[in-house]
């Protein structure tokens, strides 16, 4: 029988002729699709299952139909699929279908505890629900909607991480996002399969895989559907092009991102004013410091799409820009502000660009240093 290299996800249950096949509970197609998948005769089938050839033969043909509850749980396990593909339905089976129902909301609301500053909540929310949905599927439980609650939980928990982590463990929030693409790119949702790649090339770029990073977020862009999608895209290309200092695809995400400004509705992730930021960022990066000082103070109105972790970032790479300007005081006051926020919301990856931003403002350094001691403490408790 082949070997599943996705953890041991059952992934031709989640094909469209499988789902039809279940969703209509035909045992003898769910016995022949199972044979024609993993290349078994009628002979190594009844074997797996413990029938004889013969009595398998009549099930495929439908000459022996199995109504027996004990029986239909045995074959349903064999084969790895839920009971209730099979007509079944017991105390697991429905304690699954409440989390399905529960876990949509939990990612919603783990989402906004992320947005509102508070991802140290979304991870505590996230953990458990990741852990139940990757316990169903070990099982041999991998229907679509389970499959797609996992992809999207994973990743949202790696994003979570990636704002609580300090740099050098911040590989850990790349490698849950890249778990949840995983799962996504099987799954033929081109919406999920999206969401997946750009949030997983954002996580690559805070891990220092800029490559991978850019890679992943032109895939992104190009499979995106809506304009909205290809804006968060472009400019997470963007961010991820500036820091890699690569100038040609810094530019031209830049220039596409402006044009989509008109296209596609502010969100959390895409607006004037975290393009804004983005434009700063690349344009230090790949060496353009007079063009940044000149746009420094172009910046637009936050607006109430802008989460606090966008305002941190924003005001780091201010205080950046006005320190290469020759504004010492100005620049304390944008990474003071940063820092207190990063110290608020617990964002050491944060406070660590403050400490770096800030090596030539003893004041700020050290009060950088202290935030992130002290973060790192309880971290590490």
């Amino acid at each position: 029988m082949r070997t599943d290299p996705y953890g041991g996800i059952r992934w031709h249950w989640t094909t469209p002729r499988a789902q039809d096949i279940l969703r209509r509970r035909a045992l003898p197609e769910i016995l022949q699709l199972h044979r024609e998948i993993h290349e078994l005769s009628q002979q190594e089938l009844a074997y797996h299952l413990g029938y004889s050839t013969s009595y398998v033969s009549r099930i495929e043909t439908g000459s022996r139909t199995i109504t027996d509850i004990g029986a239909l749980r045995h074959i349903a396990e064999r084969l790895g699929l839920p009971p209730h593909c099979l007509g079944i339905t017991d105390e697991a089976d429905g304690d699954h279908q409440l989390v399905i129902q529960l876990a949509d909301s939990v990612l919603r609301l783990a989402e906004i505890a992320r947005q509102a500053g508070q991802a140290t909540t979304a991870v505590a929310e996230l953990w458990p629900l990741v852990a139940r949905l990757e316990a169903r599927t070990a099982d041999g439980h991998a229907d679509l909607d389970t499959l797609r609650l996992l992809a999207r939980a994973q990743v949202g928990l790696g994003v979570a991480l990636g704002h609580v982590l300090p740099e050098e463990r911040l590989a850990t929030a790349a490698r849950w996002t890249g778990k949840g693409l995983n799962v996504a790119r099987r799954l033929g949702d081109p919406g999920l399969h999206a969401h997946a790649l750009r949030h997983h090339g954002n996580e690559l770029r805070k891990a220092g895989f800029h490559l991978r990073a850019l890679d992943r977020l032109g895939q992104a862009r190009d499979s995106a559907r809506t304009s909205t999608e290809r804006a968060e895209a472009v400019v997470l290309l963007a961010r991820a092009a500036g820091t890699a200092g690569n100038t040609a695809v810094f530019d031209a995400a830049i220039e596409e991102a402006s044009r989509l400004l008109v296209e596609a509705a502010p969100t959390a992730l895409f607006s004037g004013f975290t393009l804004h930021e983005v434009r700063l960022r690349g344009l230090m990066g790949t060496d353009r410091v007079a063009e940044a000082v000149h746009r420094l103070d172009r910046a637009p109105m936050a607006g109430p799409a802008a989460t606090s972790q966008w305002r941190i970032i924003a005001a780091i790479t201010a205080g950046e820009v006005l320190l290469r300007k020759g504004d010492p005081v100005g620049a304390t006051q944008q990474l003071g502000s940063a820092i207190d926020g990063a110290t608020l919301h617990r964002l050491p990856h944060q406070l660590q660009r403050a400490v770096r931003a800030g090596r030539r403002l003893p004041e700020v350094r050290e009060q950088a240093d202290e935030a992130l001691a002290r973060l790192r403490a309880e971290i590490a408790a």
